[in-house]
């Protein structure tokens, strides 16, 4: 795909961009402002990579005419070949970077999550798994310099959990982490079978857009609210002031607990972003059940046969089975280390949509 055309469309819309924000009338509307400067950053961005594209363009062409022109048992013709390889890896690159400009963006995207982790099949193991998913996704948004947010837990008797839920703060979270959503399955000997067998177990994993205020209106007579004391490890004040916080939804029935601050009011507000996140949620599915019938649900049941992803101990491999990917680092991915995964889903999806985008283009 040639995408001058698509840079120099960049361009246009970045110009018309700057006249729009210049507008005194924009300065007014927050809302739209807002909308407009967060249209400029993107368009900014995809400019400079289609300034880089163009330049490494050139220099691969340059570096062809060279081969072209040297004798094959040249010294020179091994270097220029690296230089071509390289600058063919980093078009290819910067190609997949113009194309996602192309699509329209995901309005979540940008928007920090609320994800919650419950042990599906499995018992104790199935906790201890979804432990481990947690300090994975820990570890993976404290290398990418995000912020992490404890809102409620409720821990297992071995160490692991049965439940937890937690924030997750930064830039392009939802974008990167959406692709998390459904049922993981772990195979692996647990630590409480005596015999040596590898158990099959399995960990739901949920990622919700945090919701903005204007995104989901909340009115104070719909909410119950009580107020308890926390329980489990906490030290001084935790568990010696009433400071957990549940709060009902009376119109749709959802219960949110956040037990994690010492502050009931800082509770109180946690516990109000995992509400808006999971009525958004509720109101994207109702949309996109409404007009995409093929959307597929976050998660299932927990049942073994209902998985994204498998995580084979014995075998050191790792399996996302949408884009039948196998990796065997599986020590690095659970710690942290889950670009390797969540780059190929970023990529089969961006080709999904670009193959939608081009069907639909004026003929």
């Amino acid at each position: 795909m040639d995408m001058k055309p698509y840079i120099e469309r960049f361009r246009r819309r970045l110009a018309e961009l700057e006249t729009a924000l210049a507008d005194p009338v924009v300065a007014t509307q927050p809302a739209r402002l807002q909308e407009l400067a967060r249209e400029y950053a993107r368009l900014k961005e995809l400019v400079t990579t289609g300034d880089q594209y163009l330049r490494v363009e050139e220099e691969l062409q340059r570096n062809r005419d060279l081969l072209e022109a040297e004798p094959p048992q040249s010294e020179l013709a091994p270097l220029i070949r690296e230089e071509i390889a390289r600058c063919e890896s980093d078009l290819a690159r910067l190609t997949r970077e113009l194309q996602r400009g192309l699509l329209p963006p995901d309005p979540a995207d940008h928007r920090n999550i609320v994800m919650e982790i419950r042990a599906g099949a499995g018992g104790q193991e199935a906790a201890l798994f979804a432990a481990d998913l947690y300090r994975m996704y820990t570890r993976y948004a404290e290398a990418r310099g995000w912020k992490v947010e404890p809102i409620d837990a409720s821990p297992s008797d071995l160490g692991g959990f049965k439940e937890v839920i937690f924030l997750v703060s930064g830039s392009d979270v939802y974008q990167r982490l959406k692709y998390e959503s459904g049922v993981h399955r772990v195979q692996r000997v647990p630590v409480t079978e005596a015999q040596g067998r590898i158990h099959t177990s399995t960990c739901t994993v949920a990622v919700l857009p945090e919701a903005e205020e204007v995104d989901v209106e909340i009115k104070p007579e719909e909410l119950e609210i009580t107020v308890s004391r926390a329980s489990g490890p906490g030290g001084q004040g935790v568990n010696t002031t009433d400071s957990a916080v549940q709060i009902l939804h009376k119109p749709t029935g959802l219960i949110v607990r956040c037990a994690d601050e010492r502050s009931q009011q800082k509770n109180k507000a946690k516990a109000l972003r995992v509400l808006r996140a999971r009525l958004l949620e509720a109101k994207r599915a109702e949309e996109a059940a409404r007009y995409a019938a093929q959307r597929r649900a976050q998660v299932g049941t927990g049942e073994r046969n209902e998985r994204i992803r498998t995580y084979n101990f014995p075998q050191n491999r790792v399996t996302d089975h949408r884009i039948d990917l196998t990796l065997y680092n599986l020590g690095a991915i659970l710690d942290g280390d889950l670009d390797p995964v969540i780059e190929p889903l970023m990529a089969h999806d961006l080709t999904r949509r670009l193959e939608e985008w081009t069907r639909n283009q004026p003929a």
